[in-house]
């Protein structure tokens, strides 16, 4: 039996359990890679997420909010987070100076995969727990 899927431009085949692509799957993989790499670490989903509840943030406010996160390292993952066009930072002319950060239209896109992500986090704890006890 064959089954012919499209799924986002691309043809699957399923033969007798056995799925493979007939599409640019070396592009697709990079893609994976590129995203991967632009959300790695333990701190940029976090941060993402933290933005897109409160909006605006304040350097402070951003340590405040993401518990276990240290200056030096909010600090670096701000300024990768700006320069892979996810937040805008801004410099406001107030005494002292300071500085707010806001999600771009770019991050929006990453919504989908956060809310995805607590979804299954939300269920994996679930079933851990299950077969604990």
């Amino acid at each position: 039996m064959i089954i012919l899927l499209f799924i986002t431009f691309r043809i699957v085949t399923i033969i007798m359990g056995k799925i493979t692509c007939t599409s640019d799957a070396p592009n697709r993989q990079l893609a994976l890679n590129d995203a991967l790499e632009l959300l790695s670490g333990k701190w940029k989903i976090v941060l993402l997420r933290s933005l897109y509840l409160s909006g605006i943030m304040r350097f402070k406010d951003l340590l405040e909010s993401v518990q276990g996160i240290s200056p030096k390292i909010l600090s670096k993952e701000l300024q990768q987070l700006e320069e892979n066009l996810l937040i805008t930072r801004t410099v406001n002319n107030t005494k002292p100076i300071t500085v707010s950060y806001k999600l771009t239209d770019h991050a929006n896109e990453t919504l989908p995969v956060i809310h995805a992500l607590i979804e299954f986090g939300l269920k994996h704890r679930t079933k851990i727990r299950q077969s604990i006890f």
